[in-house]
């Protein structure tokens, strides 16, 4: 045998080493869960007085993201998410009721379709609030819940006009009684119990967007503990949904798949501070004086500041990733699908043009630190945002109010520096074209 055969021979074995083919039977269930709203100051382990165990308990056994971006509303967080690409690129720059994706697309439920996964949703879906473009026609199985936005908890009803009546089974628009939140965690219990594997369950809670309303079991939980009374029914409506994972966690332990699962806990936005009822939702809301916080982050949802994008973020795999790691490298939404996908063996048969990356080898610890990268954001209004290792520009409307902020020194985003150093400005601002070029009109 030649010495340069042998050494080919060397290099094989430590590719498969270094990329394993992954068995069909080993393949993990995936668990992706979005609260809705919730701040980063919003669970426990982030300090809050509201009570979070579930999560809590995710993020301590787990991988706690730090750095984890998202956009500053729902639907373009939720296209991220399921695209792997940035929401500008199919023109979704806010909240919309319209269709997001072409019916030809290639979305995370549908990639892992192709493999064996089953795939269901089980919550708030808005990403075109009509039936004809509902989550059937874009990958999955199976799907339950508001196809339009956030509902008011009891009667499921969104905004008043065309979408008002959105509570859907596969679809079919329905009337149901209960807690929206209760509905939505029992019909993930329920296909967790089928036992379907391998399995992909997207599971976007409603809770806790408004209108804000909670069982009264759970708001008296917090007679004694929290004294403001709308931030009360806030941290009841969180607690509330907390149970609700709970609950998921515990049927996957019930059914013996918790060391198979993957569980993923993130949010879709910031939290919004306070909310007063305009009659817009349909039934009788109270004001909201007090909601969530994002604190010590500046900003909230529909701002490009830390507080409206960078949410509480934990990812959980018994056995597989490390317990109390905390991996404080700049992530985005737009990497859930090149990862996932990755994850579970599927290969793209052409290029999906990503915006993502594959973050297993960060939550795995194979490498401690993220590669230099750039974050784009387009957000409604002309508003646009860019981040480059540790710099990051805020331009206003059309361009015109420049804030550059250095995150490593003040994460808080108070000192605009953008007068102190207009080369950097220029710098970021030269970077936009290139990550313009593929948004629609």
């Amino acid at each position: 045998m030649s010495r340069a055969f042998a050494r080919c021979l060397v290099g094989i074995g430590l590719l498969l080493v270094v990329a394993p083919t992954i068995a069909k039977d080993t393949r993990p269930n995936i668990l992706f869960i979005i609260a809705d709203d919730l701040g980063w100051a919003d669970v426990g382990y982030h300090g809050s007085k509201i009570e979070t165990p579930s999560i809590d308990r995710l993020a301590r056994d787990g991988v706690r993201l730090e750095q984890h971006y998202v956009q500053p509303m729902c639907s373009p967080t939720r296209a991220a998410l399921l695209s792997g690409r940035y929401p500008s690129r199919f023109g979704v720059l806010a909240a919309t009721n319209e269709q997001v994706f072409p019916l030809d697309s290639v979305t995370l439920p549908a990639a892992l379709k192709t493999i064996g996964y089953h795939t269901s949703l089980s919550g708030k879906w808005h990403l075109g609030s009509k039936p004809e473009w509902g989550p059937l026609k874009f990958g999955f199985d199976r799907a339950y819940g508001s196809l339009a936005g956030g509902v008011g908890p009891y009667n499921h009803r969104y905004k008043k006009g065309p979408f008002s009546f959105t509570w859907h089974r596969n679809h079919k628009l329905i009337e149901e009684e209960g807690h929206v939140t209760d509905l939505i965690a029992k019909e993930v219990i329920e296909w967790i119990e089928a036992r379907r594997q391998p399995w992909f369950i997207y599971v976007p809670f409603t809770a806790v967007h408004i209108p804000v309303a909670a069982p009264e079991r759970w708001i008296k939980h917090y007679e004694g503990k929290i004294e403001n009374e709308s931030y009360r029914r806030y941290a009841a409506y969180t607690t509330q949904m907390d149970d609700a994972i709970g609950q998921m966690i515990e049927a996957l332990n019930r059914t013996g798949q918790r060391k198979n699962t993957l569980v993923v806990f993130t949010s879709d936005n910031g939290s919004t501070p306070s909310w007063r009822p305009r009659g817009r939702y349909p039934g009788e809301h109270k004001p909201c004086p007090v909601l969530g916080s994002n604190l010590p982050l500046r900003g909230h949802k529909a701002t490009l500041y830390e507080g409206g994008i960078r949410v509480p973020t934990a990812v959980n795999w018994p056995g597989v990733l490390e317990a109390g790691k905390i991996v404080d490298s700049p992530v985005h939404v737009v990497d859930w699908m090149p990862t996932l996908c990755r994850l579970a063996g599927y290969e793209p048969d052409s290029d999906l043009q990503w915006d993502g990356r594959d973050i297993w080898p960060l939550l795995s610890g194979e490498v401690q630190q993220a590669e230099p990268r750039v974050l784009y954001w387009r957000f409604t209004g002309g508003r646009t945002a860019i981040r480059e290792a540790d710099w990051k520009l805020l331009l206003g409307k059309d361009g015109r109010r420049a804030e550059l902020f250095n995150l490593a020194e003040d994460p808080y985003e108070k000192q605009n520096l953008a007068k102190q150093y207009p080369e950097r400005v220029a710098k970021l601002k030269a970077l936009l074209p290139k990550y313009r070029q593929d948004d629609q009109p």
